[in-house]
């Protein structure tokens, strides 16, 4: 019968709402703490210890090769841990519930760990039937298996998940039952699990040399794999045990099998950062070229892991060190990829190519700029060739753009890389806004300090097909938006595939006044807003069903008018102080029907429309005439030019307009 008890609110216990008084704690400090506390002071019969047969795991295997493969390598099961959910009890786990842990306390208990929604913690103990067999063997107690053998018991009878207690014994390393049990039942030596791991393969997961040694000089094969295809000598290799390894090399095993996947030892040893077990399978024949089903060397996932002593050993044997995965990626892409410093210098050294394109055009230095390793960047370009990314159709200054990386950024633009580089047409299709330049990525992330980098270096902000200015409008960001102007940034820009007749910098800024008077003041064109077709003609009905993002693309693209754009649902309602502040920069001109119309719709947008009348004031008509005069350049500096206060309110709208 299972039993439970949990730390929500319990004196003394530690519950979610505790965590910050044990800041300092481990996670796995924090679970003890909470196991034992929740087991403290509660009565619960003894438990007796079973042994449930252990499910061994394996390592999973790169999914990519040109990609960093992730290492996952699950512990084995607790043998002693249950494995089924507990059964029914006076405290059960919801399907909100996750189990954390299963173990056996000091006194026997047999327990699971759950993680509640609000995060306390509570523990179910377990109570099984023990196995006698398996007690037997996990303490060693050969009285009582002999006992048991004589009086008939058969030991060479396998349990559901086709464990011979031989498993058993070699799993647990207990060398004399081994021997008992191979004496009596010789012909179980090889015999396998229904995930086909023999005991010597499980002497070897669990590092019992003693019982590997026994195995093997009892006749035990080497070279028989899990399900997965890996042999013991593969696993050693995983463990980075060099005696097992030299203990199953002078016992013949396969140095060049491959698992599933297609790694052999060699592989996994250079994974695991260990030259001696390297020169061990190198000297028993170990291919170092061999490819796994991704055309993966081991020196390339040494270079991709950062493991020195490998790499430097297997170039020494003269390992290709432009050695290319199946997706192009060399050992030099992952290294730069995975900012592994000093194997790129390493490869470099040996003459690694750094303009070899993986299947995606990029060269290290693209991946590199993407991740802002410093130090790397430095040592690829002077050997990247700028005619080799110039082909790639990306720019490492889009990457390191794209992905904030201001240090690399900097570095890049001080060693002359084109800071107006654009995409390739195809590079810029993948994106909807169809963006092409560093400077584009740059304010589309509102990376201030890129930005001022960017064309303070000499970047055009007139290159996109849609102008970084809009981006910038559309963010809201005051500050991208002057830094571009500043830079000459068109404030009439449109947009070629979207056309209006009026600026799209008024279009993307009518929502917001304070941004469109900014532009308006810098002398963004607001006559033509008032340009209309149809004039005092009544207007057909169009079928535009949004206002503020750019209009949908029809077959043939009309040119889209101000009165239309400003008639769409969600701008109506803005009309009449948007067209209030245009009329502050525009003299002498006419309202069309559309107009007219939507400053009728509103009472107090009477006055709008009576400021529209002609003609409009001498005052009005002169500081347009002067703002004119001076041109957009020197209205971007207005506050600097050599004329009075005065005159500067005055064409900067600070003076009332009532004299």
């Amino acid at each position: 019968m299972a039993t439970g008890v949990t730390t929500q609110r319990a004196p003394g216990i530690l519950a979610n709402e505790d965590y910050s008084l044990y800041s300092s704690l481990s996670e796995d400090e924090l679970m003890q703490m909470a196991i034992e506390q929740s087991l403290m002071d509660i009565p619960r019969p003894a438990a007796a210890q079973s042994l449930q047969k252990p499910t061994t795991t394996r390592r999973s295997q790169p999914a990519a090769t040109g990609e960093a493969a992730e290492d996952r390598r699950p512990a084995r099961a607790n043998p002693q841990a249950p494995t089924a959910y507990p059964p029914s009890g006076p405290l059960q786990p919801t399907g909100t519930d996750t189990a954390l842990s299963a173990f056996i306390t000091g006194n026997g208990k047999q327990c699971i760990s759950w993680r509640r929604y609000d995060g306390s913690i509570f523990v179910t103990e377990q109570v099984y039937e023990p196995n006698p067999v398996a007690t037997a063997i996990m303490l060693g107690d050969v009285d009582t298996l002999t006992k048991m053998m004589k009086s008939g018991k058969n030991m060479a009878e396998e349990d559901k998940d086709g464990w011979l207690p031989l498993h058993e014994a070699a799993y647990y390393g207990k060398l004399d039952i081994l021997r008992m049990l191979l004496r009596a039942y010789p012909g179980t030596i090889d015999k396998r699990t229904l995930h086909e791991e023999t005991p010597l393969y499980l002497a070897t997961i669990r590092e019992n040399i003693d019982c590997v040694q026994f195995l093997l000089e009892s006749g035990a094969e080497p070279d028989i794999a899990n399900k997965s295809k890996e042999t013991p000598l593969y696993k050693a290799c995983e463990h980075k045990n060099a005696e097992i390894v030299r203990l199953l090399m002078r016992f013949n095993a396969d140095v060049n099998h491959r698992c599933s996947q297609g790694w052999a030892a060699l592989h996994e040893s250079a994974t695991k950062d260990s030259v001696e077990i390297v020169e061990i399978l190198v000297q028993g024949g170990a291919k170092i070229e061999a490819t796994n089903i991704y055309g993966v060397t081991p020196l390339f996932v040494a270079a991709q892991s950062g493991n020195v002593g490998p790499l430097r050993y297997l170039i020494s044997l003269g390992a290709d060190v432009n050695t290319q995965a199946s997706d192009g990626a060399t050992a030099l892409y992952e290294a730069s990829k995975n900012g592994h410093d000093e194997v790129v210098e390493i490869l470099l050294s040996q003459n690694a190519d750094a303009n070899k394109p993986n299947k995606h055009g990029l060269l290290p230095l693209h991946l590199a700029a993407q991740c802002g390793t410093y130090g790397i960047i430095s040592m690829l370009i002077p050997v990247t060739s700028r005619a080799r990314i110039k082909r790639c159709g990306i720019s490492p200054l889009h990457l390191a753009a794209e992905r904030d990386r201001d240090d690399a950024l900097e570095l890049l633009i001080n060693s002359g890389f084109d800071v107006n580089a654009t995409l390739s047409h195809d590079r810029s299709m993948l994106y909807e806004d169809r963006r092409s330049t560093p400077l584009y990525f740059a304010v589309s992330n509102k990376n201030i300090n890129a930005i001022e980098m960017l064309l303070e270096a000499g970047a055009n902000p007139n290159i996109d097909t849609i102008n970084p200015l809009l981006v910038a409008i559309r963010q809201g960001c005051i500050t991208s938006m002057k830094l571009l102007v500043e830079h000459g940034a068109n404030i009439d820009c449109y947009i070629a595939t979207h056309p209006t007749s009026f600026p799209a910098t008024i279009m993307f800024s009518m929502k917001y006044l304070s941004l469109l008077k900014f532009l308006l003041d810098l002398g963004c064109d607001a006559e033509s807003c008032f340009t209309c077709q149809y004039g005092s003609a009544p207007h057909p009905v169009l079928p535009i069903t949004r206002s503020y993002d750019v209009p949908r693309r029809a077959s043939a693209p009309r040119i889209v008018q101000f009165c239309e754009m400003v008639s769409t649902p969600d701008i109506s309602r803005w009309a009449g102080p948007i067209i209030d502040v245009l009329l502050d920069y525009v003299g002498n001109v006419t309202l069309c029907s559309k107009l007219i119309e939507h400053l009728d719709s509103y009472e107090d947008w009477a006055v709008i429309k009576e400021k529209s009348q002609l003609p409009r004031s001498l005052l009005h008509l002169t500081r347009l005439k002067v703002r004119q005069v001076l041109g957009k350049e020197r209205l971007k500096h207005l506050n600097t030019l050599p004329i009075p206060e005065r005159m500067i309110r005055y064409l900067d709208y600070n003076i009332s307009k009532e004299i």
